[in-house]
């Protein structure tokens, strides 16, 4: 589930005794009392909370339980919960797995013990629809080894409902500032007590950034979306296949095309591994949007174009092959060398192999290597348009269409530091990739048809809906060759690529 929350310092003098009418709201709960008491578990060296992660094993309160709490951008993160189980003491080994990609392998044990006296309530608009959960925290937190401090504090937590909006927030913050509380400097009621266990954030660089330090930070964006959904995949949770792949692409692409920042000869062994990753998990991917493709395509056939039972062999088909590839990538996610991968990318960002072009400005660097990247994606094309029709042109816009997605990643990597042109240039390399990607699609579908028509007649059924739906790819694809020059001209206006012929 996910929890968007803010916390606030309640310093001294300032009193929730009745948060509903002070914050404004039509409704809510009476205060309710509680006690809690949880342990949190980290690594040796806290590889969980330098993330931004806790595990939690909690008593009391309304849900009591394991708690694993994963970032999920601004003031949200994902919680992921397990009951208590039968006076199990050590982390559940679903959620040790879970915390893999955080934690290398390394051994869990409690570092902290917080015993909280809370107050809550629930407020709620005149219908009684729940927006958003107020706390008073009292803290007391011991932290465990061979070497205890204890410290107490309070705070205040305001978490969303279930028909709350961000915007909410912001309401309450105004009110809440106006009464005396300010916003707290942790992010985690654990991250205030392990503070000076934890190096400070690297500072937010100025405007006016080097070469290096856009590349830099796009790839150490890149490198928490790969985490973050790390745990989502092996949970198969909707899309999040998909949002790791992309991570690991862009990633790749950013390496590649910006070689001349960071040194490419030192990143291509891991260039090679996130193209790795990226392609253990692409069977999962395929097989779940080939699925959806082939199952779009049958709601969208009358009744008398359907002979057999198509739809129950076709769900059948591919659930063993969205089982298979499932299976092939929590492998790799296992395994060893996916360890070392995040290694390798933790001590690229640790001391980067730059050269001599990353102090250079951003904006005279940069549009060199997008502009390199975009002469590679017109030599494909040109390759493609001078190949007739059939198997070869297929491959080779399919290479085209590899190239126009570093390119995309290249101008999205640029995007904050050269703005509009950037912006508008990705937008037009959208379109011209997404037919690029239809036209691929039905290249990858075509042959399963055929294979799908061929299992039918073996099993002594009727091909006949099989050749209709491969005769409907066969027109896609004709369709997005036919729509694909006058894409690709508006995208080389010279007002979407002056920016890379000017640098």
């Amino acid at each position: 589930m996910r929890e968007t929350e803010r916390k606030y310092e309640a310093i001294e003098g300032l009193e929730l005794l009745d948060p509903v009418r002070l914050l404004g709201f039509g409704g809510g709960t009476e205060a309710q009392e509680q006690d809690l008491v949880a342990v949190y578990f980290d690594t040796a060296d806290l590889r969980l909370i330098r993330a931004g992660v806790t595990l939690r094993r909690r008593e009391g309160g309304s849900d009591p339980g394991w708690h694993l709490k994963l970032p999920a951008g601004k003031d949200s993160r994902e919680e992921l919960r397990l009951p208590l189980g039968r006076g199990a003491r050590r982390p559940p080994a679903e959620m040790v797995t879970l915390s893999r990609v955080y934690t290398r392998g390394a051994a869990l044990a409690p570092v902290a013990e917080l015993t909280t006296r809370r107050r809550r309530w629930v407020l709620a608009d005149e219908d009684g629809h729940a927006l958003a959960e107020l706390v008073d925290d009292r803290v007391t937190a011991q932290t465990m080894g061979a070497q205890t401090t204890t410290v107490s504090w309070r705070e205040v937590e305001v978490e969303l409902g279930e028909h709350g909006q961000v915007k909410l927030l912001d309401r309450i913050e105004r009110r809440l500032l106006k009464v005396g509380a300010q916003r707290a400097g942790f992010s985690s009621k654990l991250g205030r007590v392990l503070a000076d266990r934890i190096p400070p954030g690297v500072a937010t660089p100025s405007p006016a950034r080097s070469a290096g330090e856009v590349v830099l930070g796009y790839l150490g964006t890149q490198a928490q979306r790969l985490r973050r959904y790390d745990p989502l995949v092996r949970r198969d949770a909707p899309d999040a296949v998909h949002q790791m792949r992309v991570a690991a692409r862009r990633m790749r692409s950013a390496l590649q095309a910006f070689g001349r920042v960071i040194d490419r000869d030192e990143t291509r062994e891991l260039v090679a591994e996130l193209k790795w990753v990226a392609g253990e998990l692409g069977g999962a991917r395929d097989a779940e949007v080939m699925g959806e493709r082939f199952a779009s395509m049958l709601t969208e056939l009358p009744d008398e174009l359907k002979l057999g039972p198509v739809d129950a062999a076709i769900t059948r088909s591919f659930e063993r092959r969205q089982a298979d590839a499932r299976d092939v990538g929590l492998a790799a996610l296992n395994s060893d060398r996916y360890l070392a991968l995040h290694d390798r990318i933790d001590a690229l960002l640790a001391d980067p192999p730059v050269t001599a072009r990353a102090p250079r400005k951003a904006k005279r660097e940069l549009p060199k290597s997008v502009r390199r990247t975009y002469r590679r994606v017109e030599s494909r094309m040109t390759d493609a348009d001078r190949l007739p029709p059939g198997e070869g042109r297929d491959l080779a816009l399919h290479e085209t269409r590899k190239a126009a997605k570093r390119l995309r990643y290249a101008t999205e990597a640029v995007g904050p530091t050269l703005g509009k042109p950037a912006k508008r240039l990705r937008k037009h390399l959208k379109a011209v990739q997404e037919l690029l990607g239809e036209h691929q699609d039905t290249a990858v579908s075509r042959p399963v048809l055929r294979e799908l028509a061929a299992q039918a007649h073996l099993d002594g059924g009727h091909g006949f809906t099989y050749g209709v739906m491969y005769a409907a790819e066969a027109a896609r694809a004709e369709q997005a060759e036919n729509d694909l020059p006058a894409t690709w001209k508006r995208m080389r206006k010279r007002t979407n690529i002056a920016w890379l012929k000017d640098s």
